[in-house]
């Protein structure tokens, strides 16, 4: 743990022009580093000072900033997101760091998330498989009277679990087999969990899963490290439910 002073890092960084170029890894020394600003701003401090010697800029995805989009994933020293559990890159703190330590910092890696310029890659393939199921068939008339429909607490509290993925990667990244099984399971569980989920129950269990074989996505070997990286606190329990509804999908 660094102390209140201002550090310097020393930051490897995965440098590529285009999703068709060779990349490679370039150190940047960074000095006066605060250990209460973000690692994005952390990343904003070293873009300022390359743009003012005349550099590109290293180019990484973001947007709200506040743990809730997954827009920020990035391989920070081997992990996703970094050090500190059930953490997003853009709320992780600098303070984690230490004075002289070297930082690396790299994208996802899989093959269904091609890095398109440094830091930054595709994750459109987690879209795909949302389209093929993970929606329900509503009545968009008149809200229902919010009691109509009784839910049980522990189903409901199951499926709010469930629906907290933001749909960053991380399991992708960290999976030896770059399987999406957490975030198929969390999109398919926190439908099949609730009555309005029921129209589409089997097509959409049958039709996400399809879905994320094409896209050239791995098998779960059950290891959990995507339970252990994901900054959402995901369960593996909802790989279980996904296996389960599927059977029942595929049987019956």
């Amino acid at each position: 743990m660094s102390s209140s002073k201002n550090m310097t890092l020393n930051l490897k960084v995965w440098r590529q022009k285009s999703k068709d170029a060779e990349g490679k890894m370039v150190d940047y020394q960074l000095k006066d580093v605060s250990p209460d600003s973000s690692f994005l701003e952390m990343m904003d401090q070293l873009n300022e000072e390359l743009i003012a010697k005349g550099d590109d800029p290293v180019a990484f995805d973001h947007d709200c900033r506040e743990g809730i989009c997954g827009m920020c994933s990035l391989m920070i020293n081997g992990r996703p997101h970094g050090p500190e559990d059930e953490t997003t890159t853009c709320q992780l703190h600098m303070r984690k760091f230490s004075e002289g330590d070297t930082v690396v910092i790299e994208p996802f890696r899989a093959r269904p998330f091609p890095v398109l310029r440094d830091l930054i890659i595709d994750r459109t393939a987690l879209d795909t498989i949302m389209q093929a199921g993970g929606f329900v068939s509503v009545n968009t008339g008149n809200a229902a009277e919010a009691s109509a429909v009784a839910i049980c607490k522990c189903d409901s509290d199951l499926a709010m679990d469930a629906a907290s993925c933001v749909g960053c990667g991380s399991c992708v990244a960290v999976c030896k087999n770059a399987s999406a099984m957490l975030f198929v399971s969390a999109k398919v569980s926190q439908l099949a969990l609730l009555p309005q989920g029921q129209v589409e129950r089997r097509d959409r269990v049958l039709n996400m899963v399809k879905k994320m074989d094409e896209l050239g996505f791995g098998n779960c070997t059950n290891e959990k490290e995507c339970e252990a990286v994901c900054p959402k606190g995901i369960k593996i329990t909802n790989i279980a439910r996904l296996n389960r509804e599927y059977m029942s999908a595929a049987l019956f």
